[in-house]
């Protein structure tokens, strides 16, 4: 697809490999570089968890309000309750506002327990969501990780962490997409516009999930690249090596879209600013790339680092 060019060189120059696909939600049209290839989701997966559980909280299957404790055997390590020192209570809607605001993992993994990895590989099913695979909570891709290189526990495996290679950790099950929670981009932004437009569930468990998502704490990637009057609600996806946002951009003018990025890189560095940047720099050529049959779209810069987004009248 002509300049698509200018998307590879985006990752190329910053040393990964990568997904795209957006999507306009006025008239349907795409755009997208390897939009049905399998790619690891992280901590996206998280958006999948929380809809289902706010379903099942609409439909009064479960009490937002019913109270988890947060042990030391719970506790993965990272932000939120997975970092604690101490022992937390909290209800499961501030379980659930911590796993889409933070990325708290243990917060996902007391979701998961309660509404059930079979219900929520059921939604997928159910929102038509084709190439994606749950395997397990956040707990279970941390034992998978620590399996693969001969830790007994997470704990063992988090202490012989430092010391593992690269080729170490991203040969482990955790970070291959055929072995893995994964999806594709094109699944990311059909499951986005559903979100958008209240057709995953009931308006309310909808609503309810845009607005957590538009309380992210990270961003440094897709929302880095628009200027400020431009709304975004989104979620990050990180394990070593993968770095993914998904999200929707909503515009003055009412025009929204939903996009969705995923990234390979071969370090397991932990601060990678230029990966980030990147990310936000290919959603919006993305976006500016879509051929419309709709009134107005918006359009992208082609060029790397600029931040796009004036919209066409």
């Amino acid at each position: 697809m002509a300049g698509w060019g200018v998307v590879r060189e985006f990752f190329r120059d910053v040393g990964v490999r990568g997904w795209v696909h957006a999507r306009c939600f006025g008239c349907g049209a795409e755009a997208g570089v390897g939009a049905d290839e399998p790619v690891v989701l992280a901590s996206v997966v998280k958006v999948l968890l929380v809809l289902e559980f706010a379903r099942q909280v609409v439909a009064g299957q479960v009490d937002p309000a019913d109270r988890v404790r947060v042990g030391g055997a719970d506790r993965l390590g990272g932000v939120g309750t997975a970092g604690c020192h101490d022992d937390v209570e909290l209800s499961l809607r501030d379980a659930a506002f911590f796993a889409l605001t933070l990325s708290d993992n243990t917060a996902a993994d007391l979701l998961f327990d309660r509404v059930g990895i079979d219900n929520v590989r059921s939604l997928v099913r159910e929102l038509g969501l084709a190439g994606t695979r749950i395997v397990g909570a956040p707990r279970n891709i941390v034992q998978s990780m620590a399996e693969d290189i001969g830790a007994r526990d997470a704990a063992e495996f988090a202490a012989r962490f430092p010391a593992l290679t690269a080729a170490e950790i991203l040969g482990t099950r955790a970070l291959d997409p055929h072995r893995t929670t994964a999806s594709t981009p094109r699944a990311m932004t059909r499951l986005l516009t559903l979100i958008g437009q209240d057709r995953a569930g009931p308006a309310e468990a909808c609503r309810w999930v845009r607005d957590l998502m538009r309380q992210q704490v990270n961003w440094h990637r897709l929302a880095g690249a628009f200027p400020p009057e431009v709304r975004v609600w989104a979620k990050t996806g990180t394990l070593p090596g993968v770095r993914n946002e998904i999200g929707v951009l909503e515009y003055p003018d009412g025009s929204r879209y939903a996009v969705a990025v995923f990234t390979r890189a071969d370090t397991v560095a932990q601060r990678l600013p230029e990966v980030d940047r990147a990310i936000g720099a290919v959603a919006a050529h993305a976006i500016g790339s879509i051929s419309h049959g709709c009134t107005s779209p918006a359009l992208g810069s082609t060029a790397a680092g600029a931040l796009p987004l004036r919209h066409a009248r």
